[in-house]
């Protein structure tokens, strides 16, 4: 399937006339509807019922309305892509661990859509801080927010912030509501995540509990925080997050503080050293006026 067909299926579509279809797509009539034929020959189902006059099978409807979307799509994609390359237009890539969401990244885009100076073009994607790292030396992103350090020396990191950590348990569990050392979980069983790639934020939390001496149970590994959230509800175990999660109001969950001072997960900000593209560059430029916002709230 190329995107001939689907731009002569969009013609068929809106005119539902072989004649007018060929016309405004200036080509004749008999390779138009061998064009259709072909189409539906790979899809293995009629997208039209010729009769007259010529109607669109429940199937064309479905594949009218899904290839319209994303013929408009790529317009835009087009569209974009040649504003960027002459200039009218920046794009820049950000990569985020999902945790890093309660944090100043949400902040951070509405600045970057509310800049006036220059039309930015974002592209998000969620990933951990290892596919980050990978993904800004491959130029597929330039700016990554996570929870890990990575020592790599195409890539420069900067600890933001430091969240302190809280346990996350079932709704009624006695420890809820109460503040409790490393230790006393000792005995309670494990959701950690993600589970892969490794190193990642599971990594710290074991290397957190090991620090004092502590061994624990996992008993379940998940790829996504929100999924290792839904198990504890379920009662399956608990497990450790930043402070910020404690915005997620659930009412099958709760939270206890932990007394230990480095009980704490950073928020790491990862560019390409020695990239000086203005793009990148507004952007720290915006994080460090968030800092320095964040900053003047807290008094210090």
């Amino acid at each position: 399937m190329e995107l001939r067909h689907l731009r002569y299926f969009r013609a068929v579509a809106q005119t539902l006339n072989f004649t007018r279809a060929a016309e405004q797509l200036h080509i004749a009539q008999p390779p138009l509807s061998r064009q259709i034929q072909q189409l539906e020959e790979e899809l293995g189902v009629a997208l039209l019922e010729r009769s007259r006059p010529l109607r669109l099978t429940e199937a064309g409807r479905f594949f009218h309305e899904q290839s319209t979307a994303l013929l408009y799509q790529l317009q835009v994609l087009c569209e974009s892509t040649q504003r960027i390359g002459q200039g009218h237009k920046r794009w820049i890539g950000i990569g985020f661990a999902p945790s890093t969401l309660y944090g100043v990244l949400p902040e951070l885009i509405r600045r970057l859509r509310g800049d006036s100076g220059y039309e930015l073009e974002l592209g998000l994607s969620e990933m951990t801080t290892v596919q980050q790292v990978e993904a800004l030396k491959a130029g597929r992103i330039d700016v990554g927010f996570g929870r890990i350090v990575i020592e790599d020396p195409a890539v420069v990191q900067q600890v933001l912030s430091r969240d302190r950590l809280i346990a996350v348990l079932p709704a009624g569990h006695p420890l809820v509501g109460t503040t409790v050392s490393l230790s006393a979980l000792a005995d309670e069983s494990f959701i950690l995540y993600p589970g892969s790639p490794r190193p990642s934020y599971a990594d710290h939390v074991l290397a957190l509990f090991a620090a004092h001496g502590v061994a624990i149970r996992v008993v379940q590994w998940t790829h996504e925080l929100q999924t290792a959230i839904g198990l504890i509800a379920a009662g399956i175990g608990i497990t450790l997050v930043p402070e910020s999660v404690r915005i997620l109001h659930r009412e099958d969950i709760g939270y206890c503080a932990l007394t230990e001072a480095d009980a704490t997960s950073p928020i790491i900000l990862s560019h390409r050293r020695g990239d000086a593209t203005p793009a990148l560059g507004q952007c720290l430029a915006l994080i460090r006026e968030l800092q320095a916002d964040r900053s003047a709230a807290r008094g210090v």
